[in-house]
């Protein structure tokens, strides 16, 4: 049963079928193949599973203590070679949190107390080794812009007080990988040792456009700031929070900018955070920028994130891309569209059964399946 007014793509009364984790078929007259596990959905809508790509989980563990928790790596203000995967705990409760509301893919990425702050990774929600829940890794490079930066080096010698420091400290290590790529070639050329640095190793994946950088940027002249240096470098970028991008929608419009708007659901904790708006997604949208929704989980718990889109909704946002700023978009914001964000032959088999309408705050995730299996409700 579908949501009135929803449009062509949806499929009133369908089927799905999955097989070895993968959608093999989608209509309204499809036959149940002999045997097939089946989930009864009559009456409940079926989408996607949700895709979150931005959060903390697993590395902001709930109910740890401070000193037992790993978003942050402050053993400098550059430390790209740190990897998120090897810090994950795939205990931490926010994964069962995530498939209770129907969230099956997140990015989980280092916090924004440094500079740069590491790789990130993206990962199924079903609970398991580690090595056995990541999709892709490293997925980004995390660097940060604004207010997280500066609070941590206050008083100290070793690290920056301005904006202004924070850009002439990102550019000088992407300078510094730039050449690091120049001189490993040349020596290895001529035979001659060469030490290997693994953080310009890791800056170089980003040099080379293998891997774009996650930029935590509220402020409208921070986001403005974080795309002049990328441009400079010619790097991939994704705009991370954008607090204050609908300040300056039709410039990242221009700039063809991916942004992921919040963790608004949050109070006004810092002084960037004054302009955050329900609007903003609806703003950027209808100016042609791509957007997608966030929690920034453990900011904003990661179960809320439907309550999220359901409020941008309200607030303007057209239903459909309310839902689409949650499933695909944020599966293409983190470039897993080819495997995720819909309900298409070939895609990976991550699907929600909700009890009625999913951006309704009473509705339920009844099922949840990933990679094909089921991984809440009925077996």
């Amino acid at each position: 049963m579908a949501p009135e007014g929803l449009g062509p793509s949806v499929i009133d009364g369908g089927v799905i079928l999955a097989e070895n984790g993968v959608i093999t078929a989608i209509g309204s007259d499809i036959e149940i193949p002999p045997g097939a596990e089946v989930i009864d959905a009559d009456g409940m809508v079926v989408t996607p599973g949700l895709v979150d790509a931005h959060t903390h989980l697993g590395v902001t563990s709930q109910g740890y203590p401070e000193f037992d928790q790993d978003c942050n790596e402050m053993m400098s203000g550059v430390t790209p070679h740190v990897r998120v995967i090897d810090a994950i705990n795939p205990a931490d409760e926010a994964f069962a949190d995530a498939l209770s509301a129907g969230v099956t893919c997140v990015q989980i990425l280092p916090g924004s107390g440094n500079t740069i702050g590491g790789q990130g990774a993206i990962v199924k929600t079903l609970p398991d080794v580690v090595d056995r829940m990541v999709l892709r890794a490293p997925s980004s490079m995390k660097a940060a812009f604004g207010e997280n930066t500066k609070h941590p080096y206050l008083g100290s010698t070793r690290q920056h007080y301005t904006r202004m420091g924070n850009a002439a400290i990102m550019r000088d290590a992407f300078v510094k990988a730039l050449n690091y790529k120049g001189k490993k070639p040349f020596a290895v050329g001529k035979g001659e040792f060469f030490e290997i640095d693994l953080a310009m190793e890791a800056l170089g994946l980003v040099i080379d456009g293998r891997l774009p950088v996650s930029a935590h940027a509220h402020r409208a002249d921070d986001i403005a700031t974080a795309i002049r240096i990328f441009e400079e470098f010619g790097l991939r970028y994704t705009i991370e929070h954008c607090t204050e991008g609908h300040l300056i929608k039709d410039w990242l419009a221009e700039k063809k900018a991916y942004a992921a708007v919040g963790p608004t659901l949050s109070e006004r904790s810092k002084l960037e955070l004054r302009n955050k708006s329900w609007t903003t997604p609806a703003e950027l949208h209808a100016s042609g920028v791509h957007v997608c929704i966030i929690t920034d989980h453990g900011v904003i718990p990661i179960e809320h994130l439907k309550v999220c889109a359901a409020l941008a909704n309200a607030a303007g946002l057209p239903y459909m891309e309310a839902l689409k700023a949650v499933t695909i978009y944020g599966a293409e914001h983190i470039g897993v569209d080819g495997r995720l964000g819909s309900l298409q032959v070939g895609k990976d088999a991550d699907i929600a059964v909700w009890s009625c309408d999913p951006l309704d705050a009473r509705s339920v995730a009844r099922f949840v399946v990933v990679n094909g299996r089921v991984a809440r409700g009925a077996r």
